[in-house]
């Protein structure tokens, strides 16, 4: 493996900035380098390599790849240090997506499963119950985008704890970012609210919808957890941007938004015992379609089957001008690699080109940017919430 340089472009302590948030803060600025973390509590310092924001490797002690990674997440306390360098000599082992890293390590520290380094986190209190079942989801810590660009901010607003910042079922253009806090989105079910996020500094409350002409409906909940300051952004600029992107940037936008709200709405059928865990009698893309290629949907429909933590589960259903395949520059837990594209029906797809619209998403500005990131990271954290609600609700058969 690489060695670590002298290169360092910022540090901090874990007591401050968790390791999750390092991983969305280096996610989402496409970072290449190397994360170094040393702590009083542990002999063995730990690093993680960064390519274009993903890890691609990791040590910690004896362990390695994935492993290490997942063992570093027990951190409590100690420093870190992140060095921006090209990698050499570093072996790309570690495939799973960013998002879901985060998320399934998350969990297993919840679980017990990794070992704690360093004293008790304080929020370790504050986990709270999803719904009236009495169910301890995972998600108990609230996921965080980069930092608020102020370019787009119009002016700030601040909610106490337990205000209703959105109504689901409500319209409205508004668009707002979180400077400070906590917020909780949540959807009403017959069986109480279920929560479906918990988003700070830096998450988007809003879809793409809100950069669209007509009525958009709001599609859940938002509520203060303690007290929240939000930065109510510049819609109309942010419209004008979307209006230069090309149509099939456009179509990546849309499609994110379409899975959003088809992921919700089964998460939200899941938790009431309402989802069938019966597989559509598809077959997977083996000839036409490569996982390392980009498509968009001309005609016909396609199902995304989850590589669940115990078995294999219809996500959600694509159609016509819906996208999947290998995004270049977000990931969200779906295909290629925790998911794969099925079809029991004739379908005809068009090859996207990959590498323009990368370089469209690179020269989108720092907050639009961002956008997308936290649409990403939504889908991811719902998708996760959806498997761990099949795995401990009855399902109709």
């Amino acid at each position: 493996m690489a060695k670590k340089s002298n290169n360092i472009v910022f540090s901090g302590s874990l007591l401050f900035v968790s390791l999750a948030d390092l991983f969305q803060l280096l996610g989402g600025n496409n970072c290449t380098g190397i994360l170094t973390l040393r702590s009083q509590y542990s002999p063995e310092m730990g690093i993680v390599y960064f390519n274009n924001g993903d890890p691609v490797n990791a040590s910690y002690g004896i362990l390695k790849g994935l492993e290490a990674v997942q063992g570093l997440f027990g951190w409590t306390d100690g420093k870190y240090e992140f060095s921006e360098e090209k990698l050499t000599g570093v072996d790309p082992v570690i495939t799973q997506g960013r998002m879901g890293i985060v998320l399934d390590a998350l969990r297993l520290l919840d679980d017990g499963l990794i070992t704690r380094v360093g004293p008790e986190p304080l929020n370790l209190e504050d986990m709270k119950e999803a719904g009236p079942d009495g169910k301890i989801l995972d998600f108990v810590q609230p996921v965080k985008g980069s930092m608020v660009d102020y370019q787009h901010v119009t002016r700030e607003e601040f909610y106490s704890d337990g205000s209703v910042i959105v109504k689901e079922g409500n319209y409205g253009k508004w668009l707002w970012v979180i400077y400070q806090g906590t917020v909780k989105i949540t959807r009403e079910t017959s069986k109480g609210a279920l929560t479906l996020a918990k988003l700070g500094e830096g998450c988007f409350i809003g879809t793409i919808k809100a950069l669209l002409y007509g009525e958009n409906e709001r599609i859940a909940t938002a509520v203060a957890e303690g007290d929240v300051r939000l930065c109510i952004l510049d819609v109309e600029t942010l419209h004008r941007e979307y209006a230069s992107l090309s149509e099939n940037f456009k179509k990546i936008l849309l499609g994110l938004d379409n899975r959003l709200r088809l992921i919700n709405d089964n998460a939200v059928q899941a938790y009431i015992g309402r989802y069938s865990k019966e597989l559509p009698n598809d077959k997977v893309f083996e000839q036409k379609f490569n996982d390392a290629e980009l498509y968009v949907i001309k005609k016909g429909a396609a199902d995304i089957i989850g590589k669940g933590p115990k078995e294999d589960v219809k996500l959600l259903s694509l159609g016509k001008d819906d996208v999947f395949g290998k995004l270049p520059f977000m990931d969200f837990g779906h295909e290629p690699l925790a998911a794969s594209v099925m079809t029991s029906n004739p379908i005809e797809a068009d090859i996207l080109d990959s590498h323009a619209l990368q370089k469209e998403y690179e020269n989108l500005s720092h907050t639009f940017r961002n956008f997308v990131f936290s649409s990403a990271a939504n889908i991811s954290m719902t998708t996760k919430l959806f498997y761990h609600l099949l795995g401990n609700t009855e399902q109709v058969p």
